[in-house]
């Protein structure tokens, strides 16, 4: 039985990211008035770097930084780690005004405590002994020449030398479980493991930590605390409790104890280790091993602090309050602190027991339509998801919903990945390979200036193998492993954001196939896709309709009627779920279900396109007389395929309303060209 959630944190905090091209759609991006100070401050500096010095980032930063300071090698160190935050930055297209980790911060807090020398040579004597000792097992079994026959027991031994070596060590593997730029396959499948089995620390170890945090003894807060671990991972676990005040039960995922120091002594020596790696990352990466070090440590330290992971349970909150298919637990933040966190109590299924999920009645077929369209709005329309979403992170509701949990490791697309990514959806409509390996490029997947031509036909050869299979046949797994097969083979780097996506989308995929089998993904990502394209009144995402249907300057009628039928498609599928006939939502609040598919905007856009924009008026007009004669039939076609869908009296209403702005804009256009002759 799902509880009520009256005195839980339900929107309305702050978070703790910012975008340097913000989304119209996206709601979460809201700062305290000194954050965007910061960030509108770190923005004009990074435009200034991105503009004049992209490719020769290293020496410019490092020149400036030399000028600032006399310094010496230390103040070049600075200069250089301050350079690969830099990048990244401009990479994401995401400006972070308060950083949890910096080279710099990691290494004076490790150095500020007494016996720091000594404990990183015994922790660094440690880890080159187990590594090493590991990599001259490699090296032997390749001498032998039984290399490959030995890769599953040799997977097993890295996976247990990780667990062995700690926490820090754990996450590197559950983040090298999804980097095939980095790692092979078969070894990625094993390190998968370390995603759902890690060691638990003792509860009376926990529940000091939770009286801590909380500053009062356990049972003046909850009147039951469950005696085992529902679940463990790397950095905490969690427990059951019932509130003592308001008897509502809710989830208190508690952190690994003295972890920290741990983490920033760690990456202290992964970053100095990385450093002697940089000529061969620079090989086969195309980047420094220092810049995936930095990802990983960044991402790391924000996951530590349990108060961002607040933040972003209230961003998700915010993102899906108007979506009724969609269930985000409450954050309790007067009970929540660093090292512990309050949520609301999640009662719903496992997604790794489809016969629980059937036996109660659940349509699966619905509550995976569910689960794919949440996905897409977190990756395409919020640039906010959850970047973890195993089958332990998800849970079935009763009424059809589909629930998350976890939010320690989330990521953030900024509006201009997100667009690259619907241009790199274009690109492959349109089978133009080339712009698709320039996106590759300007998402961060490939050094800037790099030559693109020797993998334009891997991409060329990967696409057509797999779409010319067609929806029924397609999967993104067999797509990965060829695309890790690439990875594995040219200087290409996955960023961390986008090795997340790839995680994300793969799991999910997974996750419809282990509850049905016959699931076809594509069936209800194209009907989104579509529907994004023909409604989104966002002018990028008008650009890139255009682009979907004029191919070599001739008007696709086809595709215009697929996207149609497509979008319909997706509308008739969420608005009939099951979820949306649940008793208790029709109560709770006023939902807002789209029914029909929306195109007043879209119809009214491509009226003042027609009349404005002479480029577009002209090649309609080709399109209509393509030939030598009038393609008034395609016309006909279309207009049957929306008519149930418009209210025409109200369109052209909307249409007058406009005749002073399109009259405007037809006389500005008219000027330009005649300035333009001139």
């Amino acid at each position: 039985m799902e509880l009520p959630c009256c005195s839980c944190s339900c929107s309305s905090s702050v978070p703790g990211r910012s975008s340097l091209s913000p989304s119209p759609a996206t709601t979460t991006t809201r700062r305290r008035s000194s954050a965007r100070v910061a960030c509108r401050t770190r923005a004009s500096r990074l435009a200034v770097i991105s503009k004049a010095a992209t490719v020769e980032l290293d020496g410019a930063a490092g020149s400036r930084a030399i000028r600032r300071s006399a310094g010496g090698g230390g103040a070049l160190e600075l200069a250089k780690s301050s350079a690969a935050m830099e990048q990244l930055d401009i990479e994401r297209g995401v400006c972070v005004p308060f950083r949890k980790y910096t080279p710099e911060m990691v290494r004076n807090k490790v150095l500020e405590s007494r016996g720091a020398i000594w404990s990183l040579v015994m922790r660094g004597v440690e880890i080159v002994w187990n590594l090493g000792f590991y990599w001259s097992t490699l090296m032997y079994d390749c001498f032998v020449g039984r290399d490959e026959e030995v890769v599953p027991f040799r997977a097993m031994q890295l996976r247990n030398l990780l667990c062995d070596l700690g926490p820090s060590f754990i996450k590197a593997g559950q983040v090298l479980a999804n980097r095939p730029d980095i790692i092979r396959e078969d070894y990625m499948n094993e390190l998968c493991i370390l995603q759902d089995d890690v060691p638990s620390f003792p509860n009376q170890v926990a529940f000091n930590i939770i009286e801590e945090e909380l500053g009062r003894p356990l049972e003046a807060v909850f009147s039951k605390i469950s005696s085992q671990t529902i679940a463990a991972a790397s950095l905490g676990q969690v427990y059951r409790a019932t509130l003592r005040d308001t008897g509502e039960e809710v989830a208190i995922k508690v952190q690994r104890p003295d972890i920290e120091p741990i983490i920033y002594r760690d990456l202290f020596l992964f970053r100095t280790l990385a450093s002697f790696l940089n000529g061969i990352s620079l090989q086969k990466l195309g980047c420094n091993a220092e810049l995936i070090v930095d990802e990983f440590g960044e991402k790391l330290l924000e996951e530590l602090d349990y108060t961002l992971e607040a933040r972003n349970i209230e961003d998700f909150l915010e993102n899906f309050k108007d979506d009724p298919t969609v269930k985000i637990p409450c954050v309790y933040k007067q009970l929540s602190g660093s090292r512990v966190l309050v949520m609301e109590w999640i009662d719903g299924l496992r997604c790794t027991n489809p016969q629980a999920i059937k036996d109660a009645g659940i349509d699966v077929n619905g509550f995976l339509t569910v689960g794919v369209s949440a996905a897409l709005r977190q990756l395409l329309e919020f640039g906010l998801f959850h970047g973890d979403p195993h089958p332990g992170n998800i849970f079935a509701m009763r009424d059809g919903r589909i629930a998350y949990v976890d939010f320690g490791n989330v990521a953030v697309l900024s509006q201009q990945n997100k667009q690259i990514l619907i241009d790199a959806v274009v690109h492959a409509v349109n089978e133009d390979y080339v712009e698709m390996a320039n996106d590759f490029t300007r998402l961060g997947f490939l050094a800037s200036g790099t030559n693109v031509a020797p993998i334009i036909p891997a991409l060329e050869a990967i696409w057509q193998n797999s779409s010319g299979k067609g929806l029924s046949d397609f999967n993104f797994r067999s797509v990965t492993g060829k695309f890790n097969q690439l990875v594995y083979q040219y200087p290409i780097r996955i960023p961390e954001r986008f090795s997340l996506v790839i995680r994300s989308l793969l799991t999910q995929e997974g996750i419809c196939f282990t509850l049905q089998p016959d699931f076809k993904f594509l069936e209800v990502a194209y009907p989104y896709v579509a529907k994004r394209l023909l409604t989104d009144p966002n002018p990028a995402l008008r650009e890139r309709l255009i682009q979907v249907l004029f191919k070599d300057g001739i008007f696709q009628w086809k595709r215009l009627e697929n996207l149609i039928v497509l979008a319909k498609e997706n509308v008739a599928k969420m608005s009939s779920n099951p979820a949306l006939r649940a008793k208790d939502m029709q109560s709770s609040r006023d939902w807002q279900v789209e029914r029909k598919l929306n195109l007043k905007d879209t119809i009214k856009d491509g009226a003042r396109l027609v009349l404005v924009d002479e480029g577009i008026r002209r090649q309609l007009l080709l399109a209509l007389t393509e030939d030598s004669k009038l393609h008034i039939q395609e016309l006909v076609d279309v207009y049957r395929l929306v008519e149930d869908q418009i209210d025409v009296p109200s369109i052209a209403l909307e249409v007058v309303r406009d005749l002073p702005t399109v009259a405007r804009d037809l006389m500005l256009s008219w000027s330009e060209s005649i300035l333009s002759d001139r």
